[in-house]
């Protein structure tokens, strides 16, 4: 039995509150058990400059961790001078999953900020952020066609993330914190509806793993996935026709 009473097979419940920031052009308030995130995406009408005269736009990401979401109070990185190792990790993993299920020559010559900042953490903030991310982009893209930016929308597939792991020599899906904290492989996986892999980030903590135990892992978190996708269109209701467009 976990320490919340799922099965190795559950996900965490989900909740995703979208337009839950004013202004921002699309923005969600995610729930993954007691991890809670708030994600925002906003239109700059500029790109990096080694894109710029190619007519192409750009997504990429900032994450970050408010003080009061750990138990232990968590630096502001400003007060650093400059992000964790951890953090520009995360901040590359958002930009490039959004990015692989978006076609770029849609987006004209802007970026879209996918601003991610956890509030409460109890594992699995990057897929949490990958996930709700994800809706809030969608919520851009709507309000990219209703300004005229874009003609037709660009994402391709849904894109969402979850962890999995190897607790007690149990393989669970969706850790919390006190599992991954205890966990001698630890995995995050991205996909898309099509069960395509856009990335896997794995690791054995501790002990190696075995390709089965990989295998295993893998077909687990298609399942999980499959079932976060389900959350991903509910939240977007009537914006769930802005997803394929790209591939009719």
């Amino acid at each position: 039995m976990r320490i919340d009473g799922r099965k190795n097979d559950e996900i965490r419940q989900i909740k995703i509150n979208t337009n839950y920031i004013l202004n921002a052009d699309g923005s969600v308030l995610i729930e993954m058990g007691n991890t809670r995130v708030i994600c925002t995406a906003t239109i700059d009408e500029k790109v990096p400059p080694f894109i710029k005269g190619t007519g192409k736009g750009w997504i990429t990401s900032e994450y970050g961790m408010l003080p009061g979401s750990t138990r232990v109070r968590k630096v502001r990185e400003s007060s650093r001078g400059r992000p964790e190792g951890r953090t520009q990790e995360i901040q590359r993993l958002i930009g490039r999953s959004l990015r692989c299920v978006t076609n770029m020559d849609l987006l004209g010559e802007r970026t879209i900020w996918i601003d991610c900042d956890v509030i409460q953490a109890d594992g699995g903030t990057r897929t949490c952020s990958v996930t709700g991310g994800f809706v809030a982009l969608v919520q851009c893209i709507k309000s990219m066609l209703d300004q005229g930016h874009i003609e037709k929308s660009p994402i391709k597939n849904y894109a969402a993330a979850v962890s999995v792991g190897i607790v007690n020599d149990e393989i669970m899906l969706d850790l919390c914190y006190e599992e991954d904290s205890l966990a001698t492989v630890d995995m995050n996986l991205v996909m898309n509806e099509k069960n395509e892999l856009i990335e896997i980030q794995g690791t054995g903590e501790i002990m190696p793993f075995t390709l089965k135990d990989l295998d295993t892992m893998i077909e687990l978190g298609q399942i999980g996935i499959q079932n976060i996708i389900k959350y991903q269109k509910d939240a977007l209701g009537d914006l769930n026709c802005l997803v394929g467009q790209e591939e009719v």
